[in-house]
């Protein structure tokens, strides 16, 4: 099993999932009292946070980039960025720690593939939705036609991951406008929606719209999991 370095806490509410999917998923594979060998570096969000508002995204680069050299200094094999966001700044991170990186996306893309989806709404914080590096590399990866809400209802999930889900509060009414949003992408031809953003999955499931929903923490996760056991037989282990 290799070991897995998360870059988490971005912001941790939606990290915590991390380590319960990762380690679920092993012990499905291994069985018995089998878990993940995994290391975690997490900064203060708040930092994070101010660096993404104030778009100096080099020097977010930097930061994260330290910390996954802290991981691959303890260890890490394969790099775990927790959050999509984030992955604007992936190759500078995979370039800073020397070690392979599981994208987001790509993960995320496979599991369209899988699912036979063409057309896919995405909904996160402004910056996921607006800039290119997350929406070009699901269509030029996986030929995928990715759509957006409108500008008013990107302010309003913006506002919902930051205000609310980012803070540990899920609230009713929240949860209801983003299922509007995810039932108005479906009625303009969205075969599914990606959660893409991590604390999206706190509030929202997989069945709370009329078109499947793509948990990417999850589906992240369990690549994550699947990855580090590569090598290992799919055999439960007799002696637990």
């Amino acid at each position: 099993m290799r070991t897995l370095g998360l870059l988490g806490g971005m912001s941790w509410e939606s990290t915590v999932p991390y380590y319960q999917v990762i380690n679920r998923r092993v012990a499905e594979r291994l069985g018995g009292l089998h878990s993940a060998s995994l290391l975690l570096w997490s900064p203060d969000f708040a930092e994070i946070e101010r660096l993404q508002a104030a778009d100096a995204w080099d020097e977010a680069g930097d930061v994260l980039g330290a910390g996954a050299r802290r991981l691959v200094d303890a260890g890490a094999e394969l790099l775990v960025l927790c959050t999509n966001t984030m992955h604007r700044v992936a190759d500078a991170v995979e370039a800073a720690a020397g070690r392979p990186l599981l994208h987001i996306a790509d993960a995320t893309g496979e599991r369209l593939r899988a699912l036979g989806v063409r057309r896919v709404g995405l909904l996160g914080t402004r910056f996921t939705m607006e800039q290119a590096f997350y929406r070009d590399r699901l269509a030029e990866r996986f030929e995928l036609e990715v759509r957006v809400p409108d500008a008013e209802a990107r302010g309003e999930v913006h506002r919902i991951i930051y205000e609310e889900l980012c803070r540990g509060v899920v609230d009713d009414a929240s949860r209801d406008r983003l299922r509007r949003m995810v039932d108005d992408l479906a009625g303009e031809g969205a075969e599914a929606v990606i959660l893409g953003c991590t604390e999206l999955g706190l509030s929202l499931r997989e069945h709370d719209g009329e078109v499947p929903l793509l948990d990417t923490a999850r589906i992240h996760g369990e690549a994550a999991a699947d990855a580090a056991l590569a090598d290992e037989a799919l055999t439960e282990d007799p002696g637990a």
